[in-house]
Formats: C-alpha cells, structure tokens, sequence
C-alpha cells in the first residue's frame, strides 16, 4: 500500500474513532491488538491489510474504505541485490498448531512471538467464536488465550474456519469437550484432493468417528473409548500426529503413537504439552509415548521456535538475488539436509556456532550468504518426512535450480498438482518444463524479466515466483497476493527492509 494511501486511510480511521468518542486503547481492545500498533496506523506508518480495514470499519461502525477489485498486490522493481540482516520469525505451523493445543488447557495460555499471519487470525476468529477470549498483548506479538467453562461449538464462525485447514486440528482437543459436534470443511491452499482418513486412522482409539454432511464434518465421540494398543498412523503427517498428540493429552492414559512425525512443528507441540504437564518420551523421533491427563488448568507460557521454512524462503532469495545477507536465528535442525544439498551445488556460506531458542530445546545458528555460482544436482531434488528434505522447501529450488548452470528435476511426490505452479516461472523467463502432475526440469541459468502474474492458489509456489520477481529485469506485478499473507508476516515489507523494492498496493476507489 503506498505511503499516500496509508496516510489517507489513517487520517480516516482516526476521524471515525474519534466522531464515535473511543481512544486508541479502546479500538486496540475492539480488535484485540496494541495501542501503539493503531497509533501506527493512525499515523500512516504501518500497512494495513483490506481485512484489517474490515474489521476496523466494523469495530467503528463506519464504512472506511469501498473496494473496487479487492485483492491486495505487489509492484517489484528488479533487479535487485539485498544486503544487510534479518531474523527468522517464528513457525507459522507451530504457531497454528499451539493454537488449537491451547484448547486443552482450562487455564490462561501466553504464546510468545507469534506469527501475526492470515491463517492465525483466521483461527483467532474460529476461537472467538466458540467463546475462547484472545488477545494480542503487545507489539512483540505475544497472545493470550482463555477458553470459557463451555466452549460453544455450535457457534463456531463457518467462513472463518473455512478458510483454514487448520481447522481440521480441532478435532484431537475438541474430542475431549463434546461427544457429538461439526466442524466446516477445512480450506487453505489449493493443493490437490487431502484426505482426512489419515486424521480418522489416529483418532478412531480415542473413540472418534466423523461422517461428511454437506459442508461439514460431522463428529460423533464413543464414550469410555481408549486405544489399546499402539496407533500406527498410516502416513508420518505433521497434523495427524498433531491430533494424535492433542487426543492422547487428554487421555488419562500412556498412548504410543508410531509412524510419527518428528518435524519442527510437532516438537514444538510435544515441548509444549509437556509444560502442560503431559509425559511425552521420544520427541524428535518416530515413535511418541505420551502419558495424559485427565484435565489440564494450568497457567502456561510458551514460546514457539523460528521457522525453517521461513529461513529456507530467505535463503532462495540471497541465492536467486546474488546476494550477502546474513539471516539470523536459523532452526539449522531442520534446515541441514538443504544446506548440504545447496552445498554440493555450489553455494558457499558462513555459520555461527549454536544457540537455544527461546523454548530452550531447539538449536539455532546465525547464516551468512556468499555470492555463489550454481550448478544443477547430481541427483533430482525430492523431498521425504523429516529429517529428509522438508516437502515446504522443496518448491524454493525450482527458483534456485532456474539460476544454477544445468538441468534439474523437482520431484514433488506429495501434491498432486503443486508442480504446476512451478511453471508459472517461465513467465519471467525461466525455463520449466512439466513432465507430469508431480515433476518439472528445469533448465538455467534465467535471464529473468518482469512481468504481471496472478498468485498461484498455493503458499510456497507464490512466494517462489515473488523471489523470481526480485531478480527480474524491470517492473513486475504480483496480483491477489493473500495466500502470501496467510503464511508470512510483512514479508514484502522486511524484504524491503533488505533492499528490495516491493510496493503493496490496492484496487480502492
């Protein structure tokens, strides 16, 4: 959004909050945000999304602003060359999962640094809905969650929830809280047909079965229902054995889950079940023992690790860019099967030695970029459950094989039809080919130029093409760019912040 417009918009929110007699407190409060985050706002320094605006002129009871088109975009000027440093934010996945855990806690739940994404505001509005009181308790983005005595799911908010496929992880902590529910279809990217059997296959222990209505999951809670043996999930997924998880926690029980998944996001639940009290033995690996409780009412604070995926995103870019960057507060965990890979394709880098996390369990470490000339892989690139290639980072070397000398094959055996996405690059002048639903070659070094491009549907993908953009020759659009915004917080902004010239902008009339 440009600067004119951002002073336009504020002036307008600060006449309407003030014709209604509020201080900024009391709209922060109304929107469950900061102070000093709608001072910023006010004083057109801080970009606001068009749901935002929504939520403001409702919160007035003012009409702000009419919307023409509607979507947000993104005007790139290139190419460029990034310098300075960044840190990594924490993990959107983490985060969302951590969200849906706070379910199972009757007391007061304080997430700190949490991604101010799309897909947790969203999830936030899920929450609010079903009685759960949140709010945001400062500009460093810690939130506070309080479940009411009932949780109402009845009234859960349907368009919201829609919108997430998250959602689908209520269903292991809400178990515990009635016996016969529904749940909307669950949204996000569009990534292919996702089955829910696999979610069905953890769940069915704890006494669980969902039927589909139109529109919604219809859940239906066996009483007295415990597993009896080990739960052998039938694919190692990161949100199925989230809600494997989230069941047994409440499970007074010692539950095995194997086939489990040992990502990022799922260690970050174990460590925080376990400061809820809940024994887990084998985190990090693929077979989970979790001892539950029978309830949970604790006062709790947590803070969620950085994001590998996130990490890996600005990693692409100083590569596709030529750039030096230094990205701090790097899970190199979870990022060093890439790392070698990138390695051995040429790239040179420095790292610092490890630190904790704020959680105090996961390793970080401070990298430094080198301009580095590429050359393709010996091998093609596919990803596999961690701790192999993360399925997430896998379409960020389609923009980095398209600047390496050779020929390489992506092989993205998980969706169905994310490779497609992928070719959306030869319109700023990469060289894809799509060989089926799962594979592209794709042939560099790019010479890349502008161009206008319509956001794929899916997270990754989008932001692969948005780094492209930074590479480009001229002037490129980037246009309905929320699907970017639901999994990363300001990233054209703090990419700007590196040098980058990104402009937000809106259809408003």
């Amino acid at each position: 959004m440009s600067v004119d417009y951002l002073g336009q918009i504020g002036t307008l929110i600060r006449s309407a909050r003030q014709h209604r007699g509020w201080t900024q407190q009391q709209l922060a409060d109304a929107l469950s945000t900061s102070q000093s985050a709608v001072n910023r706002i006010e004083r057109g320094h801080q970009n606001v999304s068009l749901e935002m605006l929504a939520r403001i002129g409702e919160a007035l009871d003012e009409q702000l602003v009419s919307i023409g088109a509607g979507p947000v975009h993104l005007r790139v000027t290139g190419p460029t060359t990034l310098s300075g440093s960044i840190d990594v934010k924490t993990s959107k996945n983490a985060g969302v999962a951590l969200l849906c855990a706070a379910l199972l806690n009757n007391g007061r739940t304080t997430l700190r640094r949490v991604a101010r994404i799309e897909e947790v505001n969203r999830l936030l509005e899920v929450l609010a809905s079903m009685g759960v009181q949140t709010r945001w308790l400062n500009d460093d983005n810690d939130l506070e969650i309080v479940p009411p005595a009932h949780i109402d799911i009845a009234g859960i908010n349907h368009d919201a929830a829609r919108r997430t496929r998250s959602i689908i992880m209520f269903l292991g902590p809400l178990l515990h809280r009635s016996a016969d529910f529904e749940l909307p279809y669950a949204g996000g990217c569009d990534l292919g047909t996702r089955t829910v059997e696999p979610h069905m296959t953890a769940l069915r222990p704890f006494g669980l079965e969902v039927k589909a209505t139109e529109g919604s999951y219809h859940a239906v809670v066996a009483e007295d229902a415990a597993p009896v043996r080990p739960i052998v999930l039938t694919e190692r997924g990161d949100t199925v054995t989230e809600n494997a998880l989230m069941a047994a926690a409440l499970h007074e029980g010692t539950t095995v889950i194997r086939n489990a998944s040992p990502n990022y996001m799922v260690q970050d639940l174990c460590f925080f079940l376990q400061e809820l009290g809940v024994e887990i033995d084998g985190v990090g690996t693929t077979t989970l023992t979790v001892t539950g409780r029978s309830e949970i009412d604790v006062d709790v604070e947590y803070s969620p690790s950085e994001d590998p995926i996130e990490a890996m995103s600005l990693l692409a870019a100083a590569i596709v860019t030529g750039s030096e960057i230094t990205i701090r507060r790097v899970p190199i965990e979870f990022l060093e099967i890439e790392l070698a890979l990138l390695e051995e394709m040429g790239f040179r880098y420095e790292r610092s030695e490890e630190y904790q996390a704020a959680n105090g369990r996961t390793r970080l470490v401070d990298l430094t970029t080198h301009v580095s000339v590429l050359h393709s892989p010996i091998d093609k690139i596919h990803p596999m459950p961690f701790p192999g290639l993360n399925i997430d980072n896998l379409p960020f070397f389609a923009v980095i094989a398209a600047v390496a000398n050779g020929q390489t094959m992506l092989h993205d055996w998980v969706y169905e039809n994310r490779a497609i996405y992928l070719t959306e690059l030869g319109k700023l002048g990469g060289k894809v080919t799509l060989l089926d639903p799962h594979r592209v070659m794709i042939d560099g070094p790019t010479h890349w130029s502008g161009a206008e491009i319509v956001c794929p549907p899916a997270l990754r993908p989008a932001v692969v093409i948005l780094l492209a953009m930074l590479a480009s020759k001229g002037t490129s659009v980037l246009r309905s760019v929320y699907v970017i915004n639901r999994g990363y917080e300001d990233l054209a902004e703090r990419l700007n912040q590196l040098g980058a010239r990104i402009e937000t902008f809106t259809d408003l009339r």
